[in-house]
């Protein structure tokens, strides 16, 4: 079991979904991530489709993913219309290494920045209402001790 960085806090009402040594940037990954943190999983699958300019190939690796989750949470029971992204995280990947041939016999590196992704998907719990105040009669007595009449 990989430890993500933070758990959710309603595990049951959750699922997870993570991609490693993914071959995309680390950089605009993590952009496009920023932009879909936080929103429902519908918004978030038509974000990157839609008008606009997004890293493709960073919108593609995150769709794949958002549907990687939506399948775990189909499969864990949750209603997938109230799903959101609680947590979304990119990691650098260690660099992949390769060469580049210059002139006059020089070599140089030609490395690529591959990135981790994690992300967590969570119901919306809908918040309990609290219960109209209701006042209370007091007695006389009780009254005149707490405005600060002294007997």
């Amino acid at each position: 079991m990989i430890k993500y960085s933070r758990e959710p806090n309603n595990p049951t009402k959750s699922c997870k979904a993570r991609g490693a040594d993914l071959r995309v940037h680390f950089k605009n990954t993590r952009e496009t991530t920023f932009a879909i943190r936080k929103l429902p999983l519908v918004k978030a699958k038509r974000h990157s489709n839609g008008q606009g300019r997004w890293p493709v190939k960073s919108a593609k690796f995150i769709l794949d993913l958002l549907k990687n989750a939506e399948s775990n949470a189909e499969v864990k029971g949750l209603d997938v219309d109230a799903l959101y992204i609680s947590h979304i995280q990119v990691n650098q990947a260690q660099k992949q290494r390769r060469r580049t041939y210059r002139a006059h016999g020089r070599i140089n590196p030609y490395m690529s920045s591959p990135c981790h992704i994690k992300l967590i998907l969570s119901e919306k719990e809908e918040p309990v209402r609290k219960e109209p105040e209701t006042n209370l009669t007091t007695s006389k007595k009780s009254q005149a001790l707490r405005s600060g009449a002294s007997s």
